[in-house]
């Protein structure tokens, strides 16, 4: 018994922590990431613009609901490994320019991905910032400590790369980390 209540007592210290690291953290964050793609701006804005095609080439995305738009915002919902997630479009400049949001209120975590092409040549660097929130302080830690800012970035310009025929995708940060 007295070994059960140590126990207990040790991850009661440890929940504690988790909390309070949790709560000195800032609610917002911005990270980035960046990759090269052998292919012209306009193909790597088509594939990525199009949600409909997200379960296709997308690790953890298993279905796509085109919604109607919200205020002349195209919006979808996607099924997948982190639940179910609504987005809109705020903002897209044809084979330049893509600004996604998170679009439900009630999730922990909220924010927009800004997706920027950078023409190289016969290339096109995709450069991703994420302006992310995260309103639970345990949630906070975990995105913080345990799978990092941009683990969600590399997963995606690692599927991107698969996507278009790129099997070495090589990512790095960009300045503005």
């Amino acid at each position: 018994m007295r070994y059960a209540l140590i126990a207990l007592a040790i991850i009661g210290a440890l929940i504690l922590t988790i909390v309070v690291v949790g709560l000195l953290l800032p609610t917002k964050h911005r990270a980035s990431r960046e990759a090269t793609y052998g292919r012209p701006p306009a193909e790597v804005f088509r594939v990525i613009s199009t949600p409909a095609d997200f379960p296709a080439w997308r690790t953890g995305v298993s279905k796509v609901d085109i919604l109607p738009a919200s205020d002349g915002k195209a919006s979808w919902r996607e099924f997948g490994k982190d639940g179910t997630i609504r987005f809109e479009v705020e903002r897209s400049v044809a084979d330049t320019t893509l600004v996604t949001r998170i679009a439900d209120r009630s999730l922990p975590f909220g924010g927009t991905w800004t997706y920027t092409l950078l023409p190289k040549g016969d290339s096109t660097t995709l450069r991703i910032v994420e302006d992310g929130e995260v309103y639970n302080p345990i949630f906070r830690f975990v995105s913080r400590f345990v799978m990092g800012y941009t683990a969600t970035m590399d997963g995606y310009l690692r599927d991107l790369g698969k996507r278009l025929g790129q099997q070495a995708v090589v990512i790095r940060s960009s300045e503005a980390e």
